[in-house]
């Protein structure tokens, strides 16, 4: 992902951006009870290695983003 520098594209960024953030709350941070810092950093590490490597994505034809 590119950052816009110009300010023209600063809402596709955002877009993107808020997009992932939902899929971590609602994919992620809801879904468990995580008691500590550390249980919350490896429930995160997990979801965000799941998210490039596993998930596959409509807008890239059904690949991750790893193998795109």
């Amino acid at each position: 992902m590119r950052i816009s520098m110009d300010g023209r594209g600063r809402w596709t960024d955002n877009v993107s951006i808020e997009r992932l953030w939902r899929s971590l709350k609602y994919e992620c941070v809801y879904l468990h009870a995580f008691e500590t810092g550390s249980e919350l950093r490896a429930g995160l590490s997990r979801w965000i290695s799941y998210y490039n490597a596993r998930r596959p994505y409509s807008t890239l034809a059904g690949r991750t983003p790893d193998e795109a």
